[in-house]
């Protein structure tokens, strides 16, 4: 079959609800069984299904001619390496999108919104009848819009090194409290809590607005703005649930960390510490007692196509 280029389009997707399902229960009856017997209705299950897998059969059929296609589900990403001329293509939900750019080194992301009634799309500004055309001006080297995306970077002092494109936790596996000694721009105290929370401006509309929300709702008062840009070149940190103790402080619960500085944190926990990103504990870092993390803007950038 001809093709326009030989250049590698990696076709990114992930399994869906009732693929998961399945894998759990091994055939789509006994999914229907175990659904319909709890009252839910496998239609709905089988429907969205049907309509993923034809847009991912869509858009792969749409780039076959372009270039050479490789399918790439969404579990294989931590161990799956991107050739720099590599051009990824993300079918998804918007937080797929989050989970491919941290594996990248620059290479701008296609994204697509297959089901635009279902998923809200602010990382997903094509559909699928137009996913031909942009890869196309992007293999004929065509004048495309790009934005840049800020990271952040986590970095144990023993070389393990972590990207996130919206959100860093850093805490316990379990729901537990969290010891650890936290810093920032001359600030120290011992903290207890169930955790702390590190954002990019990508993700502030996600976990950390809930921390914000939570702490609005108790106050009654609107919090600090904390209102960052995908570009901008800070990150916003929030603690969650700090206790106060005789041994441990909760006045460091908010604050951003701009790019001269970082915020360290020195476990105290004996063990069930880690650091995850963007949702994904499959690439996580342990963080137990004598571990020190220091977190800071990444020297790298995402790169969102449109």
């Amino acid at each position: 079959m001809s093709r326009l280029s030989e250049r590698k389009i990696v076709l990114i997707y992930r399994d869906t609800r009732l693929d998961e399902l399945i894998a759990r229960h091994n055939t789509r009856e006994q999914v229907r069984f175990y659904l319909e017997s709890r009252g839910q209705s496998f239609a709905v299950y089988d429907e969205e299904h049907q309509r993923m897998k034809s847009a991912i059969s869509q858009v792969s059929s749409a780039l076959s001619v372009l270039g050479r296609v490789q399918l790439l589900e969404r579990h294989f990403l931590p161990n799956f390496l991107f050739g720099p001329d590599d051009i990824p293509v993300v079918v998804g939900q918007d937080g797929l999108v989050a989970n491919v750019l941290k594996y990248l080194t620059g290479q701008g992301v296609v994204a697509i919104n297959p089901l635009p009634d279902i998923f809200d799309g602010r990382l997903l500004p094509f559909s699928v009848q137009e996913c031909g055309t942009v890869v196309k001006e992007i293999l004929l080297a065509a004048n495309v819009t790009t934005r840049r995306i800020t990271m952040a970077e986590a970095t144990l002092d023993d070389g393990q090194c972590l990207l996130a494109v919206n959100d860093f936790y850093i805490g316990p596996r379990l729901p537990v409290s969290a010891r650890y000694q936290i810093d920032i721009n001359g600030r120290s105290e011992t903290q207890s809590s169930s955790g702390v929370i590190v954002s990019t401006g990508m993700g502030m509309s996600g976990w950390m607005s809930s921390l914000i929300a939570g702490a609005e709702g108790i106050s009654g008062q609107p919090s600090v703005d904390m209102d960052l840009q995908w570009e901008s070149d800070e990150l916003v940190f929030g603690v969650r649930e700090p206790f106060r103790s005789k041994s441990t402080s909760a006045d460091i619960v908010f604050g951003r960390i701009s790019s001269d500085s970082e915020l360290s944190l020195a476990s105290h926990m004996p063990e069930g510490g880690l650091i995850f990103s963007d949702g994904i504990i499959d690439d996580a870092i342990e963080f137990n007692a004598g571990s020190r993390v220091h977190v800071r803007v990444a020297k790298v950038a995402g790169c969102l196509i449109g």
